[in-house]
């Protein structure tokens, strides 16, 4: 190959397919060194936070396998305060069982009508008491350690959500994976080198992993966000059920909070995947879920841009991988066609066998540190570069299949969800009787209650504090409308009261009141 580079002729093929080789490793090198740098934050001897005090993990899920009781076990080694189930009414019973076969004191199951993890998500939020909340795969397995290292991160006053790195946690009982399940460790270990990468150079990620993260409650309280979460369309017409996540993400991003990956052993979490094909089902959920999140965060909302310019440029880079990884094949098809009628011209078969050792040399480098912890693994790389371009394909059909938004793997999960958020609709958002403006609309609020005294605590007082209009209309629930009528003679709040350490402050059980998570700024 190294004497076709002689021949100017040949220019126009070496040249393209130089400049996007060279792009290209030279952006993974910044990964790696990014990577390499990092660290990831340590737990204080006096933490601000403690699990068993602060924390409430939601599991929202429509199984009760096997997974769930290890994974459970490993949950409650961490300490959390409480457990929270969240399930379909069918499966309650099922999951109850096995609640109490763990651990009847701290886990508790709760029910929604129907199979929506984002109705299932909101349910367990509503029903969080703790500062902060964790979600969970129902097959998500923690080490001990993990609770300790998330919320050392909440130090920082400004972070609202805290990822962590993840592995392979295999289904077969001797610890025998498919090749299903080593591409998605390949995977896993490619994301845990760029999550590390994002969060060393500017602080953002792409997306906190629904595996398993941490929130600040608060912030998931606000009426806005739950109504907007339980609402969100792609194209204003297709309801999305799953790509809570990178909602979840964009969020945060769009709202001023901070993110930030944990990516060490001691905060690492394994998962099972599909140990068959159905494995590519879910690539092509989370491709289309990815599709449509990162175009929100470039072209839509655009805060990615100024606060996390590097993430940004990823996921622009990950919008073009697809064409660049097949222009290669493509050139090379087209080189090794028209060397035929050129004298002294190599073999078409020793270009491409030229070309393909190239890429599995490449592919093996950027794999080394998944190697280094499961070199039986190395077998499998003429699968993994196959899938790549398997993957690359996939993604293109995905980008124009953005309309399917079903989960996949989960018969009947979103099933008529069009249906139930235009009902929701029509029954939620009406025009205000109270009010002379037809354009005012009813909110529904949420509370923070039955949480614990922090008025121990020596943090100076801050105010947060926005303005609501006059015609501001509450819509209460069917359980406080029932309570005492709010006050005509009393001014309605417009603050709440919180810590410099982000907690709110200890409320009253006047629930006559509405309590108004407010996000915007903190003020002396």
């Amino acid at each position: 190959m190294l004497y076709l580079t002689n021949d100017l002729g040949l220019l126009p093929f070496f040249l393209p397919l130089g400049l996007i080789g060279f792009y290209r490793y030279l952006w993974y090198a910044i990964k790696l060194l990014a990577w390499g740098i990092y660290r990831p934050v340590r737990p204080s001897e006096n933490p601000t936070y403690t699990s068993y005090k602060d924390v409430t993990i939601i599991v929202p899920t429509i199984d009760a396998g096997d997974e769930f009781k290890i994974a459970a076990r490993s949950w409650l080694a961490c300490r959390p305060k409480e457990i929270i189930i969240v399930t379909e009414t069918k499966m309650r019973k099922a999951l109850e069982e096995l609640a109490n076969e763990v651990d009847p004191g701290r886990i508790r199951v709760r029910t929604v009508p129907r199979a929506n993890k984002r109705l299932q998500m909101i349910e367990g939020i509503n029903a969080t008491t703790t500062e902060i909340l964790v979600f969970a795969d129902d097959d998500a397995i923690w080490k001990p350690t993990m609770l300790d290292y998330i919320l050392c991160c909440f130090e920082d006053l400004k972070m609202g959500g805290v990822g962590t790195s993840q592995k392979v946690h295999a289904i077969n009982l001797n610890g025998h994976q498919t090749v299903w399940e080593v591409l998605a460790g390949f995977r896993l270990t490619i994301r845990n080198i760029e999550v590390a990468a994002s969060t060393h150079i500017d602080g953002g990620v792409c997306c906190l992993s629904g595996r398993t993260a941490a929130y600040r409650t608060l912030i998931l309280k606000d009426p806005a966000f739950q109504y907007g979460f339980q609402n969100d369309l792609w194209l204003g017409k297709y309801p999305l059920n799953s790509g809570d996540d990178k909602y979840l993400t964009r969020w945060m991003v769009s709202h001023g909070w901070n993110t930030h990956i944990q990516v060490t052993p001691e905060a690492e979490l394994s998962s099972t995947f599909k140990d068959n094909w159905h494995f590519l089902k879910q690539v092509l959920r989370w491709t289309r879920n990815t599709w449509r999140s990162d175009f929100r965060s470039l072209f839509t909302e655009r805060y990615i841009w100024y606060r996390y310019p590097y993430v940004a440029f990823t996921m622009l880079d990950k919008m073009l991988n697809p064409f660049t990884l097949l222009s290669g094949p493509i050139l090379v098809a087209v080189f090794s066609s028209g060397q035929k009628d050129q004298p002294n011209a190599l073999p078409g078969w020793n270009i491409a066998i030229s070309y393909i050792l190239w890429l599995l040399l490449t592919r093996t480098v950027k794999l080394l540190p998944h190697f280094l912890k499961r070199p039986q693994d190395i077998i499998w790389i003429p699968a993994w570069l196959a899938f790549n371009y398997y993957f690359a394909i996939m993604k293109i059909y995905a980008l124009f299949t953005l309309h399917e938004v079903g989960w996949g793997t989960r018969a009947g999960v979103a099933t008529g969800l069009a249906a139930d958020i235009a009902k929701e609709k029509d029954n939620s958002i009406e025009p205000s009787s109270s009010s002379d403006s037809s354009d005012t609309v009813q909110i529904p609020m949420t509370h923070l209650d039955g949480r614990d005294d922090y008025s121990d605590r020596p943090y100076p007082h801050h105010r947060l504090s926005l303005s609501l209009p006059d015609d501001f209309d509450y819509a209460m629930s069917p359980q406080e409308q029932q309570r005492p009528p709010y006050p005509e003679n009393e001014p309605r709040p417009d603050s709440i009261d919180l810590g410099t350490d982000g907690r709110a402050l200890p409320y009253s059980n006047d629930f006559s009141r509405p309590r108004i998570p407010i996000y915007q700024q903190w003020t002396s």
